[in-house]
């Protein structure tokens, strides 16, 4: 499949996704077009990529950076909000959506790319978190197409081509561990936002570096690949693998294992990504097994580390019940950023409102955001009560 030529849209621009997307755009220079792109609170960083990439459509997040960034970029059409998020993702000349958002936002845009027909490389894990028996229907009826552009499983799409899915046994998603692997909860008590955000091996936004420090993150890929692969919940397994040099496994019903092995690079991923099924050149040193000399994987605690179990008992449970997680935990991180919460009162927030979710079967958007909108308020009630 060539690429040549292909007209993409980048929402999430200026985050961590967004900064190694145009690293890969850059490498592949002449092969991709942008329309449209959208940023958040970094709005410099929007104008000046902006400027250099001259995109047709912008999106920003309210009417105030509306009018700051359109007399920056008079050129292009600048959009805000929901609405404009959609409007870049379904416009008629992007083939390519490349979803770089973090949280609930990237739902709305990613249904609606997925009912127009595009290609959706999502970074953005949670639209499948929520919503993924939604996410996956609105492909199949719209004609469109999900590529995973995360490490994890892109790795695994990577270790499955070729492979028939009943020949599948386990999918083993492997996990940094976070910062604070090994220490017990007496030695956590006290963590401080600038502690949790010292990722030991990726670069990465402020709220995914937390989710890692919880293991929400790793646990959230777990419901993302039982969706992307079509596997149970109890058919993908966790391993620490401090490394982060094997980026996932896949174990076949023979005993054969495939491992995918790499740089601790997301230029890998997203190029392979935007050029799969051809490999390209990646400006990066390979890996050097002989210097890197063994590697090491140990089972999770999900004692000390609770969110991990909270996100299979969620993906078990189905219906609202992911969607309610994700919601809680998403206010739950932003208070602990903010110091309105202590680094374990994340994994206690999240299980209060697991636990008053009925999981009501999924039948449309409007009942996921519902509940996204219900756990938000509880969370928010319990934080205040904390104060």
């Amino acid at each position: 499949m060539s690429t040549q030529g292909k007209n993409v849209a980048i929402l999430g621009c200026t985050g961590s996704i967004g900064d190694t997307c145009f690293k890969v755009l850059d490498n592949l220079q002449g092969e991709f077009e942008i329309i449209g792109l959208s940023g958040g609170a970094q709005e410099e960083k929007l104008i000046q990529r902006a400027l250099s990439w001259r995109p047709s459509q912008v999106c920003v997040m309210d009417q105030q950076a509306r009018q700051r960034v359109r007399s920056q970029i008079p050129e292009a059409e600048v959009l805000c909000g929901a609405e404009g998020l959609i409007e870049i993702a379904t416009n008629p000349e992007v083939e390519l959506v490349l979803n770089g958002l973090v949280g609930a936002i990237g739902l709305p845009p990613t249904m609606a790319a997925l009912a127009a027909g595009k290609t959706v490389a999502m970074a953005n894990k949670e639209p499948l978190v929520m919503a993924g028996g939604l996410v996956l229907q609105q492909a199949r009826l719209g004609g469109g197409t999900i590529l995973p552009l995360d490490s994890e499983p892109n790795a695994i799409w990577q270790c499955l081509k070729g492979e028939d899915s009943k020949g599948v046994r386990r999918i083993i998603l492997t996990a940094s561990g976070g910062p604070f692997f090994g220490r017990s909860l007496e030695q956590m008590r006290d963590i401080s936002p600038a502690q949790a955000l010292d990722h030991p091996t990726w670069k990465m936004g402020p709220k995914i570096t937390v989710d890692s420090a919880t293991l929400m993150n790793k646990g959230f890929e777990v419901i993302e690949a039982s969706w992307l692969f079509g596997v149970e919940i109890e058919q993908i397994d966790i391993v620490v693998h401090r490394q982060s040099v094997v980026h996932s496994l896949v174990e076949f019903v023979d005993g054969a294992m495939l491992a995918h092995m790499g740089k601790t690079d997301m230029l890998l991923p997203i190029q392979y990504a935007l050029t799969h099924p051809e490999r390209r050149e990646v400006p990066i040193e390979p890996l050097d097994l002989a210097l890197l000399g063994q590697l090491n994987f140990a089972e999770p605690d999900r004692v000390n580390f609770p969110c991990l179990d909270l996100c299979y008992e969620a993906g078990r449970r189905g219906g609202t019940a992911p969607a309610a997680l994700n919601a809680a935990n998403e206010e739950a991180v932003a208070a602990f950023l903010a110091g309105d919460i202590g680094f374990l009162d994340i994994g206690d927030l999240n299980r209060r409102v697991l636990d008053d979710c009925k999981a009501e079967e999924l039948s449309d958007l409007d009942l996921v955001l519902a509940e996204d909108d219900r756990a938000r308020r509880q969370a928010r009630e319990w934080v205040a009560s904390r104060q």
